[in-house]
């Protein structure tokens, strides 16, 4: 089922068919469709060795975004001490399909959808020191730029208002409500650090219970320091998110901004994928339980 009303879909054919034409140095490497919760973009690998990452949304798709999303990638794998992708290509539109998009190295491990390390402290551990080595990388005197999450929690309150609304008959919207009631309100205090912005299942891979590597890292740049602490609420239960707390030094306006981060996102998760995307509905779900919990 289609995701989004603007959505561009694309074919393996049609990806044979760039590649050939655009980078003849792949031609004959076997294009596969990767299966994914991903609502971004549409993966396919090409070969084994390389991941072609399609736009499924003509909205702010231009050159110069994926560029910068590219940018942001290599600075990350430099920093990162574990494994995520690098940019190696980007291509043109043709063939029908009518964005550019983009070529990176692949990664293996399996995803966090499918390979569950909720209960895993060596993987809270793991994730500590992934957004532990964000935080020490140098902004460049760079600031949060304004869009999306990791600004001021208030700029958030007329999205927060379309899921509510949209919830009433998916949730307790009234306990909901309740909730970012005091969760807008928590001041922010410490200076912007480098945040991965996105620590969800489907963007973490796992090996043997441990963090294997991490994905789309596009959106690698300054926000809130408790920006990334959405993942102790995505990605792990009680215990374990404990132990990443404590190795991050979190403090208790630090966490519970984490928390309202984690908040925001999972709300709007629940509705808009409820019919198109069950997978991705079911983790705003699970993550606003163990925020209620």
């Amino acid at each position: 089922m289609t995701m989004h009303d603007d959505q561009v879909d694309v074919t393996a054919e049609t990806v044979a068919i760039l590649v050939e034409e655009q980078f003849p140095q792949w031609r004959g490497l076997k294009i596969r469709l990767v299966r994914s919760t991903g609502t971004v973009n549409t993966i396919f690998r090409i070969g084994d060795d390389l991941a072609a990452r399609f736009p499924l949304r003509m909205a702010a798709t231009t050159r110069s975004a994926l560029e910068r999303e590219a940018e942001a990638s290599a600075e990350l794998a430099r920093i990162s001490p574990f494994p995520t992708p690098e940019p190696v290509a980007l291509g043109e539109p043709g063939a029908g399909y009518p964005m550019p998009w983009s070529v990176q190295t692949w990664l293996r491990g399996t995803a966090a959808t499918d390979a569950d390390p909720s209960g895993s402290e060596a993987f809270a551990e793991d994730l500590a020191a992934f957004i532990a080595a964000l935080r020490k990388a140098e902004t460049g005197g760079r600031r949060f730029s304004g869009e999306g999450r990791g600004g001021e929690l208030t700029r958030h309150d007329p999205w927060m208002e379309e899921c509510f609304q949209r919830s009433e008959k998916l949730l307790d919207v009234p306990r909901l409500r309740h909730l970012w009631s005091r969760l807008r309100e928590l001041p922010r205090d410490g200076d912007d650090v480098m945040t991965h912005g996105d620590l969800i299942p489907g963007n973490v891979l796992v090996s043997a219970g441990r963090l294997a590597g991490v994905l789309d890292g596009g959106g690698f740049a300054p926000a809130d320091p408790a920006l990334d602490l959405v993942g102790a609420w995505h990605l792990l239960e009680a215990q374990p998110r404990e132990v990443l707390r404590r190795a991050l030094g979190s403090d208790d306006l630090e966490w519970e901004r984490g928390r309202a981060w984690a908040f925001v996102q999972a709300m709007g998760l629940v509705w808009y994928y409820a019919d198109s995307n069950p997978t991705m509905s079911a983790m705003g779900r699970r993550t606003l339980d163990r925020i209620m919990t």
